[in-house]
């Protein structure tokens, strides 16, 4: 994102100031001072140098700054790490449960940060505990989401959603899906880039510290 700064000019106004000519005249003549060297009339400010009215800035161009909450209500922030994943919750007031999730940021082979993977458990219905998958925007969505735990069965899920952020799948993990993750070494997620539909990419995500993590989690959950 860009950040578009506005450069401002200030004109300075110039004050003119007449010399005053003196001039001998005959002493029998009476002589009448010209119109235009009359004294001006009182006028008014323009309207655009008005003060400001009290929370205005001069310059409506101006961000002027907000004060955010002290307490970091609102705010992300890691409560702990399990090796590769770590716990994030966000800020609440006082009294309240916190929402966390268990997150992993995911690289290419080049190092690359690509995709970021978040896990959050279910109460209800046939997943027992849901992952959002963030991936870049121009993903090929008609090749779907392909995740596989270590040798076991390749499984495909739909995209829900793209944003100017990204594209996500919000996919349920049932309770054979949770085991295999806990027991596994490496999830692999493979998507297909939509300007090069005939190559895949493989982001592999470490199940180091998932089990740990994931109770962790639980327990932050609200039965």
């Amino acid at each position: 994102m860009r950040d578009i700064f506005t450069t401002l000019s200030c004109l300075a106004a110039l004050a003119l100031a007449a010399p005053a000519m003196a001039q001998q005249t005959d002493a029998t003549s009476d002589t009448a001072a010209p119109a235009d060297t009359a004294a001006p009339a009182d006028t008014a400010a323009p309207a655009d140098t008005a003060a400001p009215t009290d929370g205005q800035a001069a310059d409506p161009t101006l961000s002027m700054a907000e004060e955010t909450a002290k307490d970091g209500v609102g705010q992300p922030y890691v409560k702990q790490t399990f090796e590769a994943w770590d716990l994030r919750c966000v800020r609440v007031p006082e009294g309240q449960q916190e929402p966390c999730q268990l997150y992993q940021l995911l690289s290419d082979s080049q190092g690359n940060a690509v995709a970021e993977i978040s896990v959050f458990p279910l109460q209800e219905g046939q997943a027992v505990a849901g992952a959002t998958i963030a991936t870049p925007l121009e993903t090929l969505l008609t090749k779907r989401l392909r995740l596989q735990v270590d040798d076991g069965p390749v499984k495909r899920y739909e995209f829900t959603w793209c944003s100017q952020t990204g594209c996500f799948a919000r996919i349920g993990l049932t309770a054979e899906d949770l085991a295999s993750f806990k027991r596994g070494v490496q999830a692999s997620l493979t998507i297909t880039p939509l300007a090069a539909p005939d190559q895949d990419v493989e982001l592999n995500a470490s199940l180091s510290g998932f089990t740990a993590g994931f109770e962790a989690l639980q327990a932050t959950t609200p039965e």
